[in-house]
């Protein structure tokens, strides 16, 4: 049944996006489509990720981290690429997708409609996805995305996802889905614009969402924004005995205000300088032990009013007692930075080109107070999958240049222009740009530039042997969830076939492309344990080959584990 792209809220039966509820009776979100992208993460195929070059600034130009990349190519199959070495390592993931606004006239925003999503979803989805609305489609592109990007995100990391109100309605289900809605931390509103409504017919709408979730929200300590400090200079101006540590600080009242529930025991009188008693004209903040432990401790700051009357207000430090600058909480309304900057910035850095500059690019500032909210953690690494004109990748490293960090990002990009816009800003703003006179110092770094090559797997189930060796020797590790601390590679003492060793296990991968290879007495005996090795043999050993030679009662005997190539390698 097909519906108007503007038919948001008709009930199910009339509409191809609907609410449903889970076997926990929690809401669901579906749409025509669905039951075909929930799983199809799996059928996408491993490819390998070719290195096509290095970029690193120039001599003499400020440290930063230089093992980042950015990827040009399919982010589906990139992220699905990305898995054996990033599963479970990603601390901040920060996407911009598209919008679904409709515009025909511009692709990126309306990449639902683009030719390759049209033969995606042709694909995948069948005939079926001919009669979808433009907000099925973007819930089938974005579904299969979304989970790998929870695959890729550690236990403690975070995501933020840039959306407007043409499908946040339809996003935070999905996510409440997907992450689980525990693990929901706000729906930031983004105020991006100072001005316009010329094109408005009703209301001038000045803002967007950032949703933030957290893989689980129980080991995420909490937000905070670092010291702004403009706001300490025009704030905190008083100083007492404490200022050597705790610096200067600034008066709050302690008179409660109207909108606090009256409880008699927040009425109480305490003692002014002049040995005057203060009654409260409604009631205080504070509960009496709290009140005067702070006037014990000379927290609490006396003034007279112009009718004589004693006002006391409470002192809020800049620092703790540790001389630890105070912790502010982000607020849930991001007033700015505005839109207006981002292209103000991507016009400066691209004033040889303006014709061909990004549109609407997000400001470097608002990445930066997103990735600033997350604990101190200096070496996170940063995924963007939707990286548009690269703004993610200049804020990892301002903030790196501000705070000596080694942070480092992953750039996925999909359009053509990922190396002549994407990464060139990155070179540009690595090096330095502008004119003689009026140049902006570059921040230093580098990154290596990928393209989404080959994949592991033929068509027919066979191994793709043109990846190389080297490529499927990773894979099979990471199939066999082999920790990175257990990897071995092919020069270690015990077998040039050995993907990896502990205490427990061995897994060693018997493959030759020339020659059909095979588990017998012959090759246990090339395996080296023990002996000069300085390390046993293991309780489990597991192989693959091509054929098996040995019995099972005498595997069965000798802790082995016989593994087909490539029958046998796990598909994700």
């Amino acid at each position: 049944m097909r519906r108007g792209d503007d038919e948001f809220f008709d009930t199910l039966l009339n509409t191809s996006v609907g609410h449903g509820f889970d076997s926990q009776n929690m809401p669901t979100l579906h749409w025509v489509g669905k039951d075909k992208v929930v799983n199809h993460h799996h059928d996408v195929p491993f490819r390998v990720l070719n290195k096509v070059s290095t970029f690193t600034a120039p001599e003499g130009s400020p440290t930063n981290s230089t093992d980042n990349r950015i990827i040009h190519g399919d982010n589906l199959e990139a992220l699905k690429s990305l898995l054996p070495e990033f599963e479970g390592r990603v601390k901040c993931i920060y996407i911009d997708p598209p919008y679904n606004t409709g515009n025909e006239g511009w692709v990126y925003n309306d990449a639902v409609n683009d030719p390759k999503m049209k033969r995606w979803l042709g694909q995948v989805v069948g005939k079926e996805g001919e009669d979808l609305s433009r907000h099925d489609k973007w819930l089938c592109m974005m579904y299969p995305r979304l989970k790998l990007l929870h695959r890729l995100l550690s236990d403690d990391g975070v995501i933020f996802v840039s959306i407007d109100d043409n499908e946040v309605q339809h996003l935070r289900p999905v996510l409440d889905e997907l992450f689980g809605s525990q693990n929901r931390i706000e729906q930031f509103i983004w105020k991006k614009s100072y001005g316009g409504g010329a094109k408005e017919r009703y209301a001038v709408t000045v803002h967007e969402y950032v949703l933030m979730y957290a893989k689980q929200k129980s080991l995420v300590s909490g937000l905070s924004l670092p010291p702004d400090k403009a706001a300490e200079k025009r704030y905190y101006k008083l100083t007492d005995e404490k200022v050597a540590v705790r610096g200067p600080f600034r008066v709050k009242p302690l008179e409660a205000t109207k909108s606090m529930d009256a409880r008699e025991n927040l009425v109480y009188p305490i003692p002014a300088p002049d040995g005057s008693m203060v009654m409260p004209k409604r009631q205080w903040w504070w509960a009496r032990d709290r009140t005067f432990e702070a006037l014990a401790n000379n927290d609490l700051y006396f003034s007279k009013t112009k009718s004589g009357a004693w006002s006391i207000q409470y002192k809020q430090y800049l620092k703790d007692d540790s001389g630890e600058h105070r912790a502010a909480k982000p607020f849930s309304i991001l007033d700015g930075p505005y839109t207006q900057a981002g292209s103000a910035a991507l016009r400066s850095i691209f004033s040889d080109r303006p014709t061909e500059v990004f549109q609407f690019p997000k400001p470097v500032e608002l990445i930066q107070r997103l990735l600033s909210m997350l604990p101190d953690d200096r070496n996170a690494i940063i995924l963007d999958s939707f990286a548009g004109s690269g703004t993610t990748a200049e804020a990892v490293l301002a903030m790196n240049a501000i705070d000596g960090g080694s942070r480092r990002f992953i750039l996925v990009e999909t359009m053509p222009y990922a190396e002549t816009l994407t990464a060139e800003r990155i070179r540009r703003v690595a090096c330095g740009y502008g004119e003689t006179g009026n140049m902006t110092a570059g921040l230093g770094g580098g990154f290596d530039y990928y393209t989404v090559g080959e994949p592991i797997f033929l068509t027919d189930e066979n191994l793709n042997e043109a990846v190389g060796t080297e490529a499927i020797r990773n894979y099979v590790a990471y199939s066999e969830g082999i920790p990175a601390e257990d990897r071995a590679t092919p020069d270690n003492p015990h077998s040039p076939y050995l993907l990896g060793l502990n205490r427990e296990t061995a897994w060693l991968f018997h493959y030759e492309p020339e020659r059909a290879t095979r588990l017998d007495m012959d090759f246990l005996g090339s395996l080296r344990f023990g002996g000069d090795t300085g390390v046993g043999k293991p309780g489990t050993v597991i192989i693959y080959a091509d054929r098996c030679l040995l019995s099972q009662e005498f595997m069965r005997g000798h802790g082995i584990i016989f593994k087909k190539i490539p029958r046998d390698i796990t598909r994700f």
